[in-house]
C-alpha cells in the first residue's frame, strides 16, 4: 500500500483538518445568529414556505421533513459545538472508522442549512466549504498516514477554484484584459475591509500590476499544484501570497481563508517535521477512498464542461449534495458603486419637515465618516444581499419589502442584525429607501473631512411605507 499513502504530509493534514473545523465553527455560528430574521418562522423568507414547495431530491436535508426555528437553532449550535471538538483535535483521538462519520456530520448539517437558505446562501464559498467538509472525511486521522488520492482531491479542488476564478476574469469584462479592473474593483466590491481605501489609492501602475499577478496566479499556479515538489509546494505558495493580499483588501467571508487552507495539502511539510510512524492503512477505508476519488471523477464532468465551455457559469453546483461543483468571482467590475440607504421617521404626516433618521449597517457602507471594518471569515448576509439590492431591485424584490415591513415593528431579530436602529424605544411611523452614489475620498478630502466616503442622492429606491 505505499503507493496508496504519502506520510510526508502528515501536518499538512493536520493544518488542514483542524483549520477547516474552524471555518465550520464561524458558519455554524453565523447560521445560529442570523437565521431567524432571514429564513427562520418569521424571517423574510421562511423555509418553511420553502420546504413546502421544494421536494427533497432538489434540497436534501433535515428540514424537509420537519423544520422549527428551535430545532434549526440546536442544528447550527451543535454543529458548532462539533466543529470547536475537531479543531482540538477530537478526530484524531478517536478510531479511524468513527473520524469518518465524525467529518462528515458537520457536512451534513451544513448541507441541511444551506440547502434551505434559498438566497441568503447562494455564495460560491457554501457550496466550497461543503465540498472541502466533503474530502476531510477521507483524509483519515493521525492513526494512518493520508491518503495520497484524497490529497489529489483537494488539489483538483483547489485548481477548480482558482482556475475557474481565472478564466471567468479572462472571458468576461474586459477590464480584466486590459488590466485596468482594480482602478475600480477596491472601492466597488461587496463589503470593503478596514484597507480598501488605501488599497484603491495605490498608483495605477500597481493596480495593473495586481491583476497581472493575479492571471498568473490563477491560471498559471492551479496547474503547477499537480507537478512534482518542490514546484508544487512553490506552487501553493503562491496561491497562499495572493489570497492574503485577498484578505487585506476586502471582506469575502472564509473564500480566502478557506482557499489557503486547500493550498496547504499541496504543500509538503516534511521539512518542517519528519512524518511519524503510522499504522497500516485498513483495507476498507482504502476500498472507501479509492470508491470517492471514482465518484469525484465521474461528477467532475460536468464541471470540467463547464471549464472549457464560453459560456463559462460561476459558482454552480451540479447536484443537491454540493459535491464536485464550479467556481468563479467577479467575471465583471462595477465602475460605480451604489448604496441602497434605509431611513424612518416618527412622523405621522409625510410633509417636507418630516426628519428622517437613517439606519446603520454592521458591514455595509453607511456613515461616510465610519472606517470599514473586517468581519471576514464572518458572512453578513444582509449586508451582502444589500450590495446586489443596489446594483438592481430585482435582485431584492423576494425578501426587501418583507424587510422594511420588520423595520417598522421593530422586529428584534431583525434588528440585530444591524449595528444602530435609531428607533430603539418605539417604532417609526414611516421608513423609506434611498439611492447614494458612494466612493472613497480623496486623500486631501480625507484630510480636510475626515470621511472615508463621499456620497451623492440619486434619488428614492421605491416609496416610503407606513406601519399603520
Amino acid at each position: 500500500m505505499e503507493w496508496f499513502t504519502a506520510p510526508e504530509y502528515w501536518l499538512a493534514r493536520s493544518v488542514f483538518q483542524r483549520g477547516l473545523a474552524l471555518l465550520y465553527l464561524v458558519a455554524f455560528v453565523s447560521a445560529a445568529r442570523q437565521f431567524r430574521a432571514l429564513i427562520g418562522t418569521r424571517g423574510m423568507t421562511p423555509v418553511p414556505a420553502y420546504v413546502a414547495r421544494v421536494p427533497f431530491r432538489a434540497a436534501p436535508g433535515l428540514f424537509q421533513w420537519h423544520y422549527s426555528d428551535r430545532l434549526f437553532a440546536q442544528v447550527s449550535w451543535g454543529g458548532a459545538a462539533l466543529s470547536a471538538a475537531l479543531v482540538t483535535g477530537l478526530g484524531d483521538l478517536v478510531p479511524l472508522w468513527a473520524t469518518v462519520p465524525l467529518w462528515l456530520l458537520p457536512w451534513a448539517l451544513y448541507l441541511s442549512i444551506v440547502n434551505v437558505g434559498q438566497t441568503w446562501y447562494a455564495f460560491g464559498w457554501e457550496s466550497l466549504l461543503l465540498e472541502a467538509g466533503f474530502l476531510a472525511a477521507f483524509l483519515g486521522n493521525d492513526t494512518v498516514a493520508p491518503p495520497l488520492l484524497t490529497l489529489l482531491l483537494l488539489r483538483w479542488l483547489l485548481f477548480r477554484v482558482e482556475f475557474g476564478a481565472g478564466l471567468i476574469k479572462w472571458r468576461g469584462d474586459r477590464c480584466w484584459r486590459d488590466l485596468t479592473c482594480l482602478y475600480y474593483h477596491h472601492e466597488t466590491q461587496p463589503m470593503p475591509g478596514p484597507l480598501s481605501w488605501y488599497f484603491h489609492h495605490l498608483p495605477k501602475p500597481l493596480h495593473r500590476l495586481e491583476v497581472a499577478a493575479n492571471h498568473g496566479a490563477q491560471l498559471v499556479l492551479p496547474v503547477l499544484v499537480f507537478a512534482p515538489q518542490p514546484v508544487a509546494g512553490l506552487a501553493a505558495a503562491g496561491i497562499i501570497v495572493t489570497q492574503l493580499w485577498l484578505v487585506a483588501s476586502g471582506n469575502f467571508a472564509w473564500l480566502n481563508w478557506l482557499t489557503i487552507l486547500l493550498a496547504v495539502p499541496a504543500v509538503d511539510t516534511a521539512f518542517l517535521s519528519p512524518a511519524p510512524a503510522h499504522g497500516e492503512t485498513p483495507v476498507w477505508f482504502a476500498v472507501l477512498v479509492v470508491a470517492v476519488t471514482a465518484c469525484v471523477a465521474v461528477l467532475s464532468y460536468q464541471p470540467v464542461r463547464n471549464l472549457l465551455s464560453h459560456r463559462q457559469e460561476m459558482n454552480r453546483s451540479f447536484n443537491a449534495y454540493h459535491l464536485v461543483n464550479s467556481y468563479g468571482a467577479f467575471g465583471s467590475v462595477t465602475r460605480t458603486r451604489y448604496e441602497v440607504v434605509i431611513e424612518g421617521t416618527d412622523a405621522q404626516r409625510l410633509t417636507e419637515g418630516a426628519v428622517w433618521r437613517e439606519y446603520g449597517f454592521r458591514g455595509k457602507p453607511g456613515d461616510v465618516r465610519r472606517l470599514p471594518r473586517q468581519f471576514a471569515p464572518d458572512h453578513l448576509r444582509l449586508d451582502w444581499l444589500m450590495w446586489f439590492a443596489a446594483l438592481s431591485p430585482g435582485y431584492a424584490r423576494p425578501w426587501f419589502p418583507q424587510l422594511l415591513t420588520r423595520l417598522l415593528a421593530n422586529d428584534p431579530d431583525t434588528v440585530r442584525l444591524l449595528r444602530h436602529n435609531p428607533f430603539p424605544d418605539t417604532p417609526p411611523a414611516h421608513v423609506r429607501a434611498r439611492l447614494y452614489r458612494y466612493r472613497f475620498t480623496t486623500p486631501r478630502e480625507r484630510r480636510a473631512t475626515g470621511a472615508w466616503w463621499h456620497r451623492e442622492a440619486v434619488g428614492p429606491y421605491g416609496p416610503a411605507v407606513s406601519g399603520r
